[in-house]
């Protein structure tokens, strides 16, 4: 259950009236590239509400994303980054996880400031029950769940369907032609929601995240065959005429002095569909990659009356600054105990100051950090691919640390890296700093044990997993070197001593090094291993601190035990022990694979080289008390 922080205004909201903060609109495109529309250089796609929008209000140009969906959405929601909320990547429908439903996501926000809130649109955080949109602060809910290309065969008829939900419900399955409709259906409820708000003489926040423009391409038959740029040029214009429609209703309901509108892209075109995909101008790279084209979005806000119309700022910010930022506008503060990467960059945002609202931005594709950017400079770290379905190039591959200079040259071609050591090495410490940061601070995504499918009409459960009495446990006489089991094969740690017993034989001459035993993750879990000619035991019990003893010289052959009780964390090599105050026990079971001589998943200790023990293995066993 979460627990809501109420503000004084929300509890007294006759203190602030609707007409001293804003209406907040978000519109959110799918698949949209830097250079799809008529502000960022488009001469294809006609985009006249979208220059209109550019013309009154202020571009942004230096706008980030994540490289691909849900990632995208988890920061725009959460104001972290994705891997910091356990989002790396994509969502599938019928997945066991889905967004936490204890992140405090920014319509939890808004909605205990007094805003009514909906979401219209593609969520793509989770499409089971617990992590829709309504269990996460919305009033309400419209939209197909997930990408427009992740439907599945209803039985029924043999056709192919997506899941339209309204709030907790499938209203309708569509068929493919049936998404014709939805870029129309998404603004119509979008607008409906703005005059019940205004009716109420309530604030609003409208989240509007299209379909539009994954692939495949539905536009609306009103659309088909009129651009200039086929069927993918079809789409964008009726996506500007939607945008359209979102500020003619605001001007209507007399409310667009009081309303900011954010209109921005989840990641960069998917170029490897051809014609389908659209264009990052400029930028290098296309969706699922970190390289500028991946992550740099096509970036608008407009607020007549308070923003100065046609400017614009290259100033750098990106999607998790949307949470602290709307809420500092609706007259909120965040939460301090809970950990963000995001900041109020309102008054930047809003064209008061023209200073880069941060100098910093880190790129992360899935739970890797692949790139740095600090003011012009980007460092990235390894090997970029140019985007999803696109052959990396062997020049690429060759390379290691490259450094560019973004504005000099935009494009990402010129590596600086030679030239400029003092520059990567200050990048690269930053890079040190947010992974371990993160790896210590890392939230779970949410789990439910027994995903129901949204399709067909009768949805079917899929089977739910075994309990632990039906699992075999692990047969650590078996075991060998590179192993890796399922967490549930040991019995329950949570609240238990335990001990963990090996013998490994370090190849002659040489220093110990390497994993032992791995077994959890950054939130709880244990390691053993070797580094620096030191024996470490690390635990992890619940909390961001690691715990570790340290058995120094511990020597060729090891005959080890490593032991947690309430009140020591200890290590025994031959007769000598080494030991420490205990953290306490672990707080659950570790919920990451049980890894015999390495570690596949996120690290307990941060610092523990990543490899194998440098050795043989003749016994290990954990005995749990």
């Amino acid at each position: 259950m979460k627990h809501f922080f109420i503000s004084f205004l929300a509890l007294f909201p006759f203190c602030l009236s609707a007409q001293e903060t804003p209406n907040l609109v978000l519109l959110f495109i799918d698949d949209m590239g830097y250079g799809d529309i008529g502000p960022f250089g488009s001469k294809l796609n006609r985009t006249p509400n979208l220059d209109r929008m550019a013309k009154e209000g202020r571009k942004l140009t230096s706008f980030y994303a994540a490289p691909v969906c849900s990632a995208s959405r988890a920061q725009l929601m959460t104001g972290c980054y994705a891997p910091r909320v356990g989002v790396p990547g994509v969502f599938f429908p019928a997945g066991r996880n889905g967004l936490n439903p204890e992140e405090h996501t920014i319509a939890d926000y808004l909605k205990e400031l007094g805003y009514a809130t909906m979401c219209v649109g593609k969520w793509h955080l989770g499409d089971q029950r617990e992590f829709l949109p309504t269990r996460h602060g919305f009033d309400g809910y419209f939209g197909i769940p997930y990408s427009n290309d992740m439907g599945r065969t209803a039985t029924a008829n043999g056709k192919r369907v997506h899941p339209l939900m309204r709030d907790e419900k499938v209203a309708e399955l569509l068929e493919d032609e049936g998404q014709r409709r939805v870029t129309r259906e998404y603004t119509e409820e979008a607008v409906k929601f703005m005059e019940a708000s205004r009716k109420q003489g309530r604030n609003f926040f409208l989240y509007l995240p299209h379909t539009a423009m994954h692939v495949p391409l539905y536009p609306h038959p009103d659309f088909a065959g009129k651009s200039r740029n086929g069927t993918y040029g079809d789409w964008v214009e009726e996506v500007d005429w939607s945008v359209g429609q979102v500020l003619n209703a605001l001007e209507r309901l007399k409310v667009a002095k009081n309303t900011l509108v954010l209109f921005t892209s989840d990641n960069g075109p998917w170029a490897s569909k051809g014609k389908a995909g659209g264009v990052s101008g400029p930028l290098r790279g296309s969706k699922g990659c970190t390289l500028e084209g991946g992550v740099r979005e096509p970036t608008i806000v407009w607020w007549p009356g308070t923003i100065a119309p046609g400017t614009e700022s290259a100033g750098i910010a990106g999607t998790t600054d949307v949470l602290p930022t709307f809420v500092s506008l609706a007259g909120g503060k965040v939460k301090k105990d809970i950990k963000i990467d995001g900041i109020d960059v309102s008054a930047w945002m809003l064209g008061k100051t023209n200073t880069s609202p941060r100098d910093t931005w880190h790129y992360f594709q899935g739970s890797k950090l692949q790139a740095v950017r600090q003011g012009p400079w980007k460092l990235a770290l390894t090997a970029q691919s140019l985007g999803m379905g696109i052959r990396q190039r062997d020049a690429d591959l060759a390379k290691g640390r490259r450094l560019y200079n973004l504005k000099t040259e935009i494009g990402e071609m010129t590596d600086l890296a030679e030239e400029n050591p003092a520059i990567v090495e200050k990048l690269e410490k930053i890079a040190v700093q947010i992974t371990a940061e993160i790896s210590a601070n890392k939230r779970p995504a949410g789990t439910v044990p027994n995903p129901v499918t949204l399709y067909p009409a009768t949805s079917r459960r899929q089977p739910a997993k075994k309990t632990r009495e039906q699992i075999k446990p692990v047969n650590w006489d078996k075991m060998k070197m590179g192993d890796t089991y399922d967490s549930s094969r040991l019995p329950d740690m949570a609240g238990k001593p335990f001990s963990i017993q090996a013998a490994v034989k370090i190849e002659s001459g040489q220093k110990p090094n390497g994993v032992i035993l791995a077994h959890g993750g950054s939130a709880v879990g244990y390691v053993l291993y070797a580094k620096d000619d030191r024996l470490v035991f690390s635990v992890r019990g619940g909390t961001p601190v690691v715990q570790k003893v340290t058995f120094v010289s511990p020597g060729e052959n090891m005959e080890i035990l490593a032991s947690l009780s309430p009140e020591k964390l200890s290590i025994q090599v031959g007769g000598k022990s080494v030991e420490v105050k205990s953290p306490g026990l672990l707080s659950r079971h570790p919920q990451e694979s049980l890894c015999i001589g390495h570690d596949d998943a996120n690290p307990v200790d941060p610092g523990a080289p990543k490899g194998r023990i440098n050795g043989s293995l003749s016994t290990l066993k954990v005995t749990i008390r």
